[in-house]
């Protein structure tokens, strides 16, 4: 069963996509927002150069020569680039199938090492959910994880697991999407519910999650909105960064 779970939720994203580029992207007011301000990414700014690390699994990736290109951290980096002129924007994915949280957080001291980012995006969730981890680890696992980058000198940034209308039945993703949302709160760090955005753009007709194909035209396009609305929420915190700063330097 794991194996077909795993090999569905590769291609669920590659069927057909029902609304036009313009439209593909958007998500109800307040569904993609940043709640908490993103400080080491402002000095990053601030600096000229902004590093990024995407910590994931292979939902962080797509199939092919072309992938790494096409997968939402490729369109990120263009986004913030065209939105940051003149700062040089790096963003590095540290993605492997099949990770768990823990597995993810055993990586983290290599990766403070080796980009030393101002932010980290940690994708996470399907594989705990697939491997039917108990939710009390995978929460110790993303609270120690989100501390220690903290400490490491970077922000974080959430993102939780895929939405698929195929899946649902079959993985129960539910107890590690909250348990996301209250790690998020707790460490007053950003989460991109990715969960939600899919789920909004099934059940409106923005793009078919139903349909299972080879094709990857549509996994690109949405990986394309992935990387664009990301990068709407990392300008957000940056800007709340802003607002609280000026708002302790008034008298």
């Amino acid at each position: 069963m794991t194996r077909a779970v795993l090999a569905l939720l590769a291609t669920l994203l590659a069927g057909p996509a029902l609304a036009e580029p313009e439209a593909a992207c958007q998500v109800p007011d307040g569904l993609v927002q940043a709640d908490f301000a993103m400080p080491r990414v402002a000095d990053a700014i601030a600096a000229k150069t902004l590093e990024i690390a995407v910590l994931g699994s292979a939902s962080s990736a797509l199939a092919g020569p072309a992938g790494a290109g096409k997968a939402y951290p490729g369109p990120l980096e263009a986004a913030l680039r065209a939105a940051l002129p003149g700062v040089a924007v790096t963003v590095s994915t540290f993605a492997k199938p099949k990770q768990s949280a823990a597995e993810m957080q055993a990586a983290i001291p290599e990766i403070l090492t080796a980009k030393k980012p101002a932010l980290v995006i940690w994708q996470s969730g399907t594989a705990d959910a697939i491997r039917g981890v108990d939710p009390e680890d995978f929460r110790i696992a993303l609270e120690e994880g989100t501390e220690a980058l903290q400490k490491g000198g970077a922000d974080v940034l959430l993102m939780n697991m895929q939405f698929s209308p195929r899946t649902e039945s079959m993985i129960a993703v539910n107890a590690y999407a909250d348990t996301m949302r209250f790690v998020a709160l707790q460490h007053s760090v950003n989460l991109f519910d990715r969960f939600a955005v899919m789920k909004h753009w099934n059940e409106a007709g923005i793009f078919d999650l139903t349909t299972v194909t080879k094709k990857m035209d549509m996994a690109e396009r949405v990986h394309a909105c992935f990387g664009k609305l990301l990068a709407r929420l990392i300008l957000d915190g940056v800007a709340l960064t802003r607002e609280e700063r000026k708002a302790n330097d008034r008298p």
